[in-house]
């Protein structure tokens, strides 16, 4: 097709979900004038490795695949590194970007999440850590060469990779979270308990039913940790990882419907004409779903509106793949109202737990050890009783 607007498609953002637009833009059509802002250095890499990198020794230089330059003649796009987009003007199609004015024809906001910071007191709070991008990965990186102990202060998704990747590349590692089990959002209360002494096996120290109340700095150099339940210990690096925020700051600046997310519909449409969000940052159905299958989904369905045809995004069943190799582990999470129960089977090699609804249809699953041999399977379930 032939585009008649000279304006440029802009898309906020240069992570997974922003470069996953352009790339399905570009298989459509070559000709749109298309324009990448990044507040980052705009490296094109796989985000989910940042929690899985230490094991495999990967050094901060080798995890890109592609820089600034390289992606924009990969996209035959203009991508602008290291830029702040200050305010958008709805009503005008226009961007400040470091002061200077950028209109638009169509505008993708790709904007991600940031990790949620706890409270946290102590003379040496602000060395705790967080990991959301390359920069982070790097400092963090940094930080624990030659360093024995990390501390992590959640047992989720996150938390929990973090913690099977530091032990196994060497560290001693102990995890402080609130709940009284691991992944405790994701999986019943048996899937937690097999992954909980999993992790120990290996090493993993846990504090449960607990809070980091303070981090101070040591006497020997090394940081001294206290728990909410009276219990101190000494660390040398501390990571937080209790989840993400998405960014909804300048949508909601501009006048755009916010809620936990950037509230879009099916067709990613923001409540601003011409404006459109996906991924971390983005609201669908009440749902933030900040995994890589559902960009992915909503990546190709955006592309072919930003291109002429309006399409929903539809999004069959995900199930999530837990980066936790002590313990393999599944989870397709069921709807939030689904009103059924957990259906869970323990085996000394697994544990199996279906969500069930009322009228027995399988509504999701939770799959740990051998157990998740049966992915496939299930998947193709959820997708016939869908």
């Amino acid at each position: 097709m032939t585009f008649k607007n000279t304006e440029p498609v802009v898309i906020i953002g240069a992570g997974l979900a922003g470069y996953s637009v352009a790339r399905e833009m570009r298989k459509l059509d070559r000709e749109i004038p298309l324009v990448l802002l990044a507040a980052d250095s705009a490296h094109s890499y796989p985000k989910p490795q940042l929690s899985t990198a230490i094991a495999g020794k990967k050094l901060p230089a080798s995890i890109p695949m592609a820089d600034a330059e390289q992606m924009s003649a990969q996209l035959g796009a203009t991508i602008r590194a290291n830029v702040r987009v200050d305010a958008i003007d709805a009503a005008a199609a226009s961007l400040r970007v470091d002061g200077e004015a950028l209109n638009y024809s169509q505008l993708v906001l790709a904007l991600g999440a940031d990790q949620i910071s706890v409270p946290v007191g102590g003379d040496a709070a602000d060395t705790v850590l967080t990991v959301n991008d390359l920069a982070d990965y790097a400092r963090f990186r940094e930080l624990i060469d030659g360093k024995r102990h990390v501390t992590i202060i959640g047992g989720g998704l996150i938390g929990c990779e973090f913690a099977n990747d530091l032990i196994t590349g060497g560290h001693a590692v102990t995890v402080v979270d609130t709940a009284a089990l691991p992944l405790s959002r994701l999986v019943p209360a048996e899937g937690g308990a097999f992954l909980r002494d999993a992790l120990a096996r290996l090493g993993v120290e846990w504090c449960f039913d607990t809070a980091v109340v303070a981090v101070d700095r040591g006497t020997d150099g090394a940081l001294r940790v206290t728990l909410a339940d009276g219990k101190e210990f000494a660390t040398d690096v501390v990571l937080s990882a209790v989840g993400l925020r998405p960014r909804t700051a300048l949508a909601e600046a501009a006048g755009i419907v916010t809620n936990r997310g950037i509230v879009v519909d099916r067709h990613l449409r923001t409540s601003a004409d011409n404006i459109f969000a996906l991924g971390d940052c983005a609201e669908i159905d009440g749902l933030v779903m900040p995994y890589v299958l559902p960009i992915m989904h909503s990546a190709r369905a955006l592309a072919v509106s930003l291109t002429g045809v309006a399409t929903p995004a539809n999004f069959p069943p995900m199930p999530v793949m837990i980066k936790t190799p002590a313990c393999p582990t599944i989870v397709a999470a069921p709807p939030l109202d689904a009103g059924g129960q957990w259906n869970t089977a323990v085996a000394a090699d697994g544990v199996r737990s279906l969500y069930v609804g009322a009228d027995g249809n399988l509504l999701g699953f939770a799959l740990l050890g051998a157990a998740t041999q049966e992915r496939a399977a299930l998947t193709k379930r959820l997708s016939e009783a869908g």
